[in-house]
């Protein structure tokens, strides 16, 4: 049956018509902008993810910016700190010249202060965008080493974070980062605190005694533990700006042996990040120099042992062949508050080679001086090794995500175009066929004639 008012073929072929031109306009917005999901009409799962996962790329490039400004900013805080150990390796040549007794030591003096002051101006000068590693603020009690850097997270104990990574997980996105300790290396001075703790504020066993007298040839130890329990101090061991002090009764034992007297006391102003075994490193450092500078070197060598835990023990050893007076005691260490903390350098500026004595106390420290501008130039030479480990593997992790976006929604450009072609020529047939159909009811008129 032929009617003039219903041409079903008309229809089927507008429709295949219609069908075709939608698939061909999609096509051609596939190959114009180069994906198969360009809106989250085309595919809502897949541009959903892609859109998650195209944030990580955009994060991961800035992370990739913090690295490098991280990777910087060590790399300059290492060369100062290998520049620093070259010269205190010179300084301890010029030390060890002035042990003979036949030489200019005034000359040696000065030699030796020229280069303290340039080990000064490299460490004053080792900074990147305003952030120096080997440089950190004096500290005084209850101070928080802030600096604002766009690096930097935290600085609270000696340390700053670079930020690293992004981990995603169920829970949400966390920023990783790259803890890195500060080195301090400068040489200012200290200024020990004046404000003695009371029984109230700090553990009853923060300082320990020993139970035997200093015999000749013995080592004697007593235990450093701080304030581990004390709820004053947070239940910190060590606060920056805490002043220990080896009190005058220390040194009296050392002088009962020696038959003269050995003055103190000698103090040590905690910095930033301390652990018990800091301090009593630096109490062996400051008692040996002041041993040397009284003229008694090697007669009685003060030293330390870690204990693992954060606590250390504090040992003397008599090689002066006669013994001590008595035990050391508790009330032989002193804690004090107020105090400055001075550079990890600092005893630096007291070595004096003029005198004899003076020549033999430098020789006494320089060691652990060369030791402290190693283990920072190691420190830091580790942490920027790491660094570019991660600045590495962020790259990697870039462009494998890119690959993964390209994956899900980037168009097949050699599908599309040839999927392009086939649609055109079904969009001409569909247009012949449409144009036939319309001219069937023609042929009825025929039927009038």
């Amino acid at each position: 049956m032929s009617s003039i008012l219903t041409n079903t073929s008309s229809m089927v072929a507008l429709q295949t018509l219609k069908s075709v031109n939608m698939n061909l306009s999609k096509t051609q917005n596939e190959i114009s902008t180069g994906k198969s999901i360009a809106t989250a009409r085309d595919g809502a799962a897949i541009w959903s993810i892609s859109k998650v996962m195209e944030s990580d790329v955009k994060g991961f490039q800035q992370i990739s910016n913090s690295l490098s400004l991280g990777q910087s900013t060590i790399s300059v805080a290492r060369t100062a700190a290998e520049s620093v150990t070259d010269l205190l390796t010179d300084i301890k040549g010029l030390v060890v010249s002035a042990q003979e007794a036949n030489v200019d030591r005034a000359k040696i003096q000065t030699d030796i202060t020229r280069l303290r002051d340039q080990v000064t101006s490299i460490v004053n000068s080792a900074q990147f965008n305003g952030l120096n590693l080997v440089k950190v603020a004096p500290t005084t009690t209850g101070a928080t080493n802030t600096i604002a850097q766009q690096i930097v997270n935290t600085n609270t104990a000696g340390r700053v974070n670079v930020l690293s990574s992004l981990d995603r997980s169920a829970s949400g996105v966390t920023a990783a980062q790259i803890q890195v300790n500060r080195s301090d290396l400068a040489t200012g001075d200290q200024t020990a605190g004046t404000v003695a703790q009371s029984a109230t504020t700090i553990a009853a066993t923060a300082f320990g005694s020993s139970t035997a007298t200093i015999a000749a040839g013995a080592t004697v130890s007593v235990a450093l533990d701080g304030d581990a329990t004390t709820t004053e101090r947070g239940g910190n061991r060590v606060l920056a700006g805490d002043t220990y002090q080896l009190a005058d009764s220390f040194y009296d034992r050392l002088s009962a042996a020696l038959g003269t007297a050995v003055t103190g006391p000698t103090s040590y102003v905690a910095r930033a990040g301390d652990t018990m075994v800091d301090v009593a490193r630096n109490l062996a450092d400051r008692a040996n120099f002041a041993i040397a500078s009284a003229g008694f070197a090697d007669q009685f060598v003060a030293g330390f042992t870690d204990d693992g835990d954060g606590t250390a023990q504090f040992t003397i050893t008599n090689n002066s062949g006669a013994a001590g007076a008595a035990a050391f005691a508790a009330t032989d260490f002193v804690e004090l508050t107020g105090g400055t903390a001075g550079g990890g350098l600092e005893l630096l500026g007291d070595i004096n080679v003029s005198t004899q004595n003076g020549a033999r106390a430098a020789l006494s420290v320089i060691d652990s001086l060369i030791t402290t501008a190693t283990n920072a130039a190691a420190n830091l030479g580790s942490a920027q090794r790491r660094m570019d480990i991660q600045a590495e593997f962020v790259g990697k992790l870039t462009d494998s995500f890119k690959t993964g976006i390209g994956t899900l929604v980037d168009a097949d450009m050699e599908e599309a175009s040839a999927r392009l072609q086939a649609l055109q020529v079904q969009q001409q047939l569909g247009i012949q066929s449409l144009s036939i159909a319309n001219q069937a009811p023609q042929s009825i008129l025929a039927l009038f004639r």
